[in-house]
């Protein structure tokens, strides 16, 4: 058996996102874990009773206060960090990381404002270290088949894309169930934008060729009014919970608009706030016809049997399932999101192995965030259109595609 390179990688953040990508990597062969930080003690010594019972070293832990990590950075053990903190740490972190010459991979999203995203750009670049936002959705099964689509011409030219973010996350994520405030409760009463986009485009960018090929241009975004949180907590607790009657900056439903520099448009909905199962709603459009993920079907020119009419997209999974999946068939990956938290840190570990960019890189994982901050500075000036800056500095209309080829 081929000898596999041991990789060696610290957890920045092991909270309940954190372990539980920390239990997948301990899943995998080749993996060291020398230390953890984590500003809470009780999730640094969880995250090591974890490491010691995979059969490992326990590892070192660093909580001494939020600056810690930056001691766990500076080891001279370390290939890579996993980073799986609150919010606001996440572009600080993997900007320490970069420095200190490590491979950075980042839960989403890796940046909150304009000047995150360039931290991040201007980090990478001048220290060449790859830096990868974890963004699972680009690397689910039925989006790479509908990749695989795309790029052999099925759906003819791009035209337009829409795709959402559709989660209720009220009475457990940004509030917990007896309606105290969880971490993320913060962003819904300071800001008004799309919080969460990366889901929404995380399949998105690399259908319609964004950084390789298109760029954004512009973005329009427009929120309703913020009245479901006031509700939920007056319908739960009563209409005197404070949280009821608490004024929230949040809109309930955030609609961007996007216009490439090619002509081609994207919609991205926010909605994370009022009751309703969960739901994505990507669909793709092009010359040729369209895939449409809530319907699970497509209608392409010339294949579709019946004028008009939707055809299962089932058969077009199987014929052009990506060689990724096709090789998770024969392992027993974790079942995390489906699988796609294993292949996602597969394909990471991957690049730190071979030294090689990750399949995400900081172009990618910036393009899509900054739709928090173009999101926010339109719906502050009445859904006026904001150029999105050129963080490649020009090197989208050259660039060739790379992501899952």
């Amino acid at each position: 058996m081929e000898k596999i390179n041991m990789i060696r990688i610290g957890v920045c953040g092991a909270g309940g996102r954190g372990r539980g990508l920390l239990g997948i990597l301990l899943g995998m062969d080749g993996i060291e874990v020398p230390a953890v930080s984590d500003i809470n003690p009780r999730n640094v010594e969880a995250a090591q009773d974890m490491v010691v019972k995979s059969g490992r070293q326990k590892p070192d832990g660093y909580f001494k206060d939020e600056e810690s990590y930056k001691s766990l950075m500076e080891r001279d053990d370390l290939d890579a960090i996993l980073i799986g903190s609150f919010w606001e740490w996440h572009t600080p972190m993997a900007v320490y990381a970069m420095k200190c010459g490590k491979y950075a991979a980042v839960e989403v999203p890796i940046a909150l404002t304009m000047e995150d995203c360039w931290n991040l750009v201007n980090t990478h670049e001048e220290t060449g270290v790859p830096c990868m936002m974890l963004e699972n959705w680009s690397f689910r099964r039925d989006n790479l088949a509908v990749l695989n689509m795309i790029r052999e011409g099925l759906l003819g030219e791009i035209v337009h894309c829409h795709c959402a973010h559709s989660h209720d996350c009220i009475d457990h994520w940004f509030f917990d169930g007896n309606g105290n405030d969880r971490w993320p409760a913060k962003y819904l009463i300071n800001r008004n934008t799309d919080q969460y986009p990366t889901h929404s485009l995380g399949p998105v960018i690399s259908w319609m060729d964004i950084n390789c090929g298109d760029y954004y241009a512009y973005l329009t975004a427009t929120a309703t009014k913020s009245m479901a949180i006031n509700r939920y907590f007056a319908r739960r607790f009563g209409p005197d919970h404070p949280g009821a009657k608490r004024e929230y900056a949040q809109g309930d439903i955030v609609t961007s608009v996007i216009k490439t520099h090619q002509g081609k448009t994207i919609v991205i909905n926010y909605d994370m706030q009022l009751p309703r199962p969960y739901d994505n709603r990507w669909m793709i459009q092009g010359t040729l016809g369209l895939y449409d993920e809530d319907k699970n079907a497509v209608h392409l020119v010339g294949k579709s049997p019946n004028y008009h009419q939707w055809e299962p997209f089932a058969p077009y999974q199987e014929e052009f399932d990506h060689s990724w999946w096709k090789e998770m068939a024969e392992e027993s990956s974790e079942p995390s999101h489906g699988g796609t938290d294993y292949l996602e840190l597969k394909q990471f570990v991957k690049a730190v192995r071979n030294k090689t960019q990750t399949p995400i890189d900081v172009y990618d994982s910036v393009i899509m965030s900054v739709i928090i901050p173009l999101a926010e500075q339109s719906i502050a000036n009445g859904s006026a259109p904001v150029e999105c800056p050129d963080f490649t500095r020009g090197k989208w209309k050259t660039k060739k595609p790379t992501f899952a080829i």
